[in-house]
């Protein structure tokens, strides 16, 4: 700004030394403000304009910034001010404009490449962006080829992670933090993990060294900072199966509150995947994360997608059928070609049990994209073994030419066919894999191995006949198994018996296939120990030599059982004395005692004594009776007017109570 102010002559030397102040304190603001003076004076100032929009830059105002720019185009030439105006619209997310205003500048400075470096890695460009980079590292000399060499490896990372290429070694030394980290990346990339993690930790000690430097720095400072180091290793944990150890770690970071959205986006939608369908409450919350502001600017076009098909899986698990519908409807639309959204789709369907709508839109979308048909027919058959119909979709599976001779499709098929029970079908499914390999790949391992279970799976159904062809190429191709050449006679023996007295001759003697066992020497190693089976009295030096070794356990004698008391040899046992009385053919049931004037059983309100009288069977049979001396006789009365059991008194109940209580009298010493 001092050349500048040089260079001005018709504005106010005091102006000019505040703004030249200002730009060398960083007190953009004051400078500002000398600057606006200065244009009132003269508002077509080509340097105070130009200085006015660095300091806009410097403050963070890059929309006002651009405005300056856009209003005095004519003041204002493309070239000296095509920096500030591409890195404005940069900074406003502008991308395609900034990569314009780039391409039509007309001398590229260094840092007008610098910054078209960054915008093609935006655009992920990353094959333009390289040859930049490479560039500007192979021709400039400044203190900025840190930098340079670090965005350079982001590059390389990048194209590792998205576009599956196999970095070449630029010679870059990990001397930074940054550069540690990103070499991590692109060994994820690759697939590469136990390494990764190495450079991840390497990279962490890296960071904590260089930050401890400084006294001004905190160790919540050191945190945030390490806070994607450990983002990133947590996603090698998840990658390896250890799931709960991801989730710690992802919550750890998210407790730390740290300020990039794009890092708080990525852990919430791992953390996401984790639940699954489990624990949607908590992946409801953590969508929102996913949805913060400036998002879209913070990752790549993959990274975004991953999150939007895991909102409509969401959407799906937590029975929104609309929203997925919806979701998914919109993803299809921005990625047509695209197979996912289909699925997603499809699974939401089968949910709602509509698998007719599902195979056609299945089908629907085959039918426009051949190049997907191998993914849709897995998915096809994959929807009529959960409806039941698996023959139908063993003959989905058979139509991918492909896929057909692959042994995991071959296994597939064998099981499936075996569960139907259709023991020919599976047999031609091994014939024309077999033959598949015998014309393209011949005495392959896996053409052999293939052999060798087709002849074990005839073996195994009983089809000894179709197994000896197969039989007989094993053991062509190696005569000196055994194995399958005691499979082979097995199978003859039954077919030919004379070719499989032929073929036994191959067999081995039984001299060389004897193992030469020293049997004494086996039997007194100190692993091996005698068991007596059958036990028995041991006399003079065995006995003491038994008794000292201590290795022969007694066996107890078991106790003769006991007979019962009533126990008659002569007679025989009750054939089924061992069942339950009720389940013997000669039980007849329990004959019920008759219990005299039983009070409180019966119906309610009669006694026994009554409901004999009453019965009219007895009356009948027996004449009457003259009353006893003493006794009253009944009078038969109705139910209703018979008095309850429990109001009855016995008879004689009163006098009895009176005697008892003149004899307490009698007896008492108080008396009354």
């Amino acid at each position: 700004m001092a050349a500048a102010a040089a260079a001005s002559g018709g504005a106010s030397a005091s102006l000019w030394s505040e703004v030249n102040r200002g730009g060398q304190n960083g007190d953009y603001g004051r400078a500002l403000k000398s600057l606006n003076k200065i244009l009132q004076i003269n508002k077509d100032d080509v340097t105070a304009l130009h200085c006015k929009v660095v300091c806009l830059i410097q403050n963070g105002s890059f929309k006002e910034a651009l405005g300056v720019i856009n209003t005095h185009t004519k003041v204002l030439s493309s070239d000296s001010i095509a920096f500030e105006k591409a890195y404005c619209e940069y900074r406003l997310n502008r991308i395609e404009n900034a990569l314009k205003t780039i391409q039509n500048a007309s001398q590229q400075t260094d840092k007008l490449k610098e910054l078209y470096g960054q915008v093609l890695y935006r655009l992920e460009r990353y094959d333009d962006c390289l040859s930049v980079y490479r560039d500007l590292i192979r021709n400039s000399q400044d203190d900025y080829e840190e930098e340079r060499k670090t965005n350079l490896s982001a590059v390389i990372a990048a194209q590792s992670t998205w576009e599956k290429v196999v970095p070449e070694d630029m010679g870059l030394q990990e001397a930074t933090y940054e550069l540690c980290y990103n070499t991590a990346c692109a060994l994820i990339g690759q697939d590469r993990l136990n390494e990764a993690m190495k450079k991840l930790q390497k990279a962490e000690d890296l960071c904590r060294q260089s930050l401890s430097e400084d006294s001004d720095v905190t160790e919540e400072d050191i945190e945030a900072e390490l806070a994607i180091i450990h983002g990133q290793m947590a996603y090698i944990i998840q990658l390896q199966g250890r799931t709960e150890d991801a989730l710690q770690l992802y919550n750890q970071i998210i407790k730390l509150k740290p300020t990039d959205v794009g890092l708080l986006a990525v852990i919430a939608n791992n953390i996401i995947t984790i639940n699954k369908d489990q624990n949607v409450f908590d992946s409801k919350k953590k969508v929102k994360l996913t949805n913060a502001e400036g998002v879209e600017h913070k990752l790549s076009k993959k990274q975004l997608q991953a999150i939007e098909f895991n909102k409509a899986l969401l959407a799906m698990y937590t029975n929104q059928a609309d929203q997925c519908r919806k979701l998914s409807a919109s993803l299809q639309s921005q990625n047509p070609e695209h197979l996912l959204p289909v699925l997603i789709q499809t699974a939401q369907l089968c949910r709602e049990k509509q698998h007719t709508k599902a195979t056609e839109l299945l089908q629907d979308f085959a039918d426009k994209h051949p190049e997907k048909a191998t993914e849709i027919k897995l998915t096809m058959a994959q929807l009529k073994v959960a409806q039941g119909n698996v023959t139908k979709a063993c003959i989905i599976l058979r139509s991918i030419e492909e896929l057909r001779h692959q042994p995991g499709m071959v296994s597939a098929l064998v099981t499936m066919y075996s569960h139907e029970e259709d023991i020919d079908s599976a047999i031609e499914v091994f014939t024309q894999a077999i033959q598949w390999y015998q014309e393209f790949q011949p005495k392959s391992l896996v053409h052999l191995l293939l052999i060798r279970e087709a002849a074990n799976f005839k073996l195994k159904q009983g089809r000894k006949k179709e197994a000896i062809s197969d039989l007989e190429e094993l053991w062509k191709q190696n005569p000196k198994d055994i194995h399958t050449l005691a499979q082979l006679i097995s199978a003859y023996s039954l077919v030919d018996p004379e070719t499989a007295k032929v073929l036994s001759k191959h067999l081995p003697s039984s001299d060389t296939m004897s193992l030469k066992v020293d049997v004494d020497a086996l039997e007194n190693s100190p692993g091996a120990t005698y068991v007596r089976k059958k036990g028995g009295k041991l006399t003079g030096e065995s006995q003491q030599k038994e008794q000292g070794q201590g290795d022969v356990k007694k066996k107890k004698k078991k106790k003769k059982g006991k007979l019962p008391k009533n126990y008659d040899p002569k007679v025989t046992p009750d054939p089924e004395r061992w069942l339950p009385m009720r389940e013997r053919s000669y039980y007849r049931g329990r004959k019920k005692g008759k219990k005299k004037d039983q009070i409180g059983k019966g119906t309610q309100g009669a006694t026994t004594a009554a409901t004999s009288e009453l019965d009219a069977s007895k009356t009948a049979s027996s004449p009457p009776t003259s009353p006893r001396p003493g006794t009253i006789p009944m009078a038969p009365v109705s139910a209703s007017n018979v008095i309850p059991p429990r109001h009855q008194k016995p008879a004689g109940a009163a006098a009895t109570k009176k005697k008892q209580q003149l004899k307490k009298k009698k007896g008492g010493k108080g008396g009354w």
